[in-house]
């Protein structure tokens, strides 16, 4: 983890780093079933996802480790969230960024890795997110001016949500949590989060969401989606920490009217996962009881959808 004095070596980064984290937390009251769910709000981070979180934490620690240097690029494999957070960071903290990401990614988050000045590489995938960070580890392998990040396998990952967003939830909340859930990507949040919840209430239930068309932990071959950035086609090795109690599946279907429910009803201009972790966090309530506390996230903002079948108007 990253030292608390550190100051970034070009200070103007400073600005943008301060408004990572610290996310609210808010109840999602849904009055037909007398249920409340509590959201947390990680579109509200800069660039708009969970992922600046990472993108802090791992550039931090490498620039204060001086594992960057003015030549470095930071070369990362993202379905989008994690390439637009480390490009805003790249831009602020003086470092090129290049960008592996799918044909298939949505062209929003195209252009708002490039706006910020990112190089972007597009790669086809045929439903093998392995295949782009196989591609990173190469052009690494013979350039040695390019800084990995490994979203999927650094521990850091974990770390910062067990240090940062778990105890945020736990203060926050100021009570028992009885279930988290929310949809892999890396693991990282499942893992961190989740022994950060289980540490200071053992009795609480942590579950992965997952696409009912690619539900992988439930053993299923993984197929076609619509929930974009999560469950992309393999089980990442950052799941294996996460003490996990039990999975709820999602359909894409489900995922999307939910997103347009939280569009529609509530005013939260969110994406399809955060749409998908709100509908698993409702079937766990309904399951657990009125009374538990169900916690999820809001993982990002609609804006990078606009493309998709989410702005299709009926």
């Amino acid at each position: 983890m990253p030292d608390a004095d550190y100051q970034p070596k070009r200070p103007r980064a400073a600005a943008v780093l301060s408004l990572i984290g610290n996310t609210p937390l808010v109840p999602l009251v849904f009055q037909s079933g007398g249920i409340t769910i509590y959201a947390k709000c990680e579109f509200l981070n800069p660039s708009g996802s969970i992922k600046d979180r990472l993108a802090k934490t791992v550039l931090v620690d490498a620039e204060r480790r001086n594992l960057l240097t003015p030549d470095s690029v930071i070369l990362e494999c993202s379905s989008g969230n994690t390439g637009i957070a480390l490009s805003m960071l790249g831009a602020a903290m003086g470092y090129r960024v290049t960008i592996l990401m799918s044909q298939g990614a949505s062209v929003e988050r195209r252009h708002l890795i490039q706006q910020l000045g990112a190089e972007l590489i597009l790669f086809q995938s045929e439903g093998r997110y392995q295949t782009g960070i196989d591609m990173s580890r190469e052009m690494a392998a013979k350039d040695s001016r390019y800084f990995l990040p490994r979203q999927f396998e650094n521990v850091l990952n974990v770390e910062d949500h067990q240090h940062t967003t778990g105890q945020e939830i736990i203060r926050q909340l100021s009570g028992p949590v009885d279930a988290f859930v929310t949809g892999y990507g890396t693991g990282g949040t499942l893992a961190g989060v989740g022994k950060a919840i289980k540490a200071h209430y053992p009795q609480s239930k942590i579950y992965a969401m997952e696409p009912a068309e690619a539900a992988l932990l439930a053993g299923e071959m993984p197929c076609c989606h619509m929930i974009e950035g999560v469950a992309d086609g393999f089980l990442p090795p950052l799941l294996q920490d996460a003490p996990l109690d039990g999975g709820v599946k999602v359909s894409s279907r489900d995922a999307m009217a939910m997103t347009k429910r939280l569009h529609r009803e509530f005013g939260l201009l969110v994406g399809t996962s955060s749409g998908a972790n709100v509908a698993a966090a409702l079937k766990l309530a309904s399951e657990l009881g009125p009374d538990r506390r169900v916690v999820t996230l809001l993982c990002d903002r609609a804006e990078r959808y606009f493309s998709t079948a989410l702005f299709e108007h009926e």
